[in-house]
Parts: structure tokens; sequence; C-alpha cells
């Protein structure tokens, strides 16, 4: 569980970023589900873009990849929505948290 405090400043670093993945018509499914967390191992912090056509809205989409993968939403706004996750990786520069 990350305070407050830590979620404003990965929202900080999120606004720089740009989506690395898409949701679409197809919704979520379970490549979606590997998809997201390969990147979350290799990123730590990622952003998704929700299309208009999607079945699901963005807050039921960060509500659902947050269950599946233990993630901690950062922030959903608009179609945007920003997820972090601590890798497991060894040898990685993790986001250091304040």
């Amino acid at each position: 569980m990350i305070t407050t405090k830590q979620r404003a400043f990965l929202r900080g670093l999120g606004n720089a970023l740009d989506p690395v993945m898409q949701v679409g018509k197809d919704g979520l499914g379970e490549n979606s589900f590997i998809a997201i967390r390969e990147l979350l191992d290799a990123r730590e912090l990622i952003k998704i873009k929700v299309l208009k056509n999607s079945p699901l809205a963005a807050k039921e989409i960060c509500e659902a990849v947050c269950a599946e993968l233990g993630a901690e939403p950062v922030q959903v706004i608009g179609s945007m929505v920003v997820l972090f996750k601590k890798s497991t990786k060894k040898n990685f520069k993790h986001i250091e948290l304040p």
C-alpha cells in the first residue's frame, strides 16, 4: 500500500510518460494481463490508454488490473490509467519512493 505522498510523487512521474498499452474493443483478456504484468515488471510505472470503443471504463480497467496483478492505482483521469508495482528484478534501478 502506498501513501498519499508517494501517490502524489508517482503521479508527477506519470505525467511525463507516454501510454505503453492501449485497451480497445476486446477489453481485458488473458493476454492483456500478461502484457501488463511484463510491462510493470520492466518499468514499475506505466500508463495505459483506454480507447473509446472499449467495453470497460478506465476506472473499471484500473480496478480489474489492480485486483488481478496486485498493482497500485496511481491515477485514473479521463481515458488514462497510471499504475505502479515494485519490480521483482534484481540489478534494476527501482523508483525510490519518498
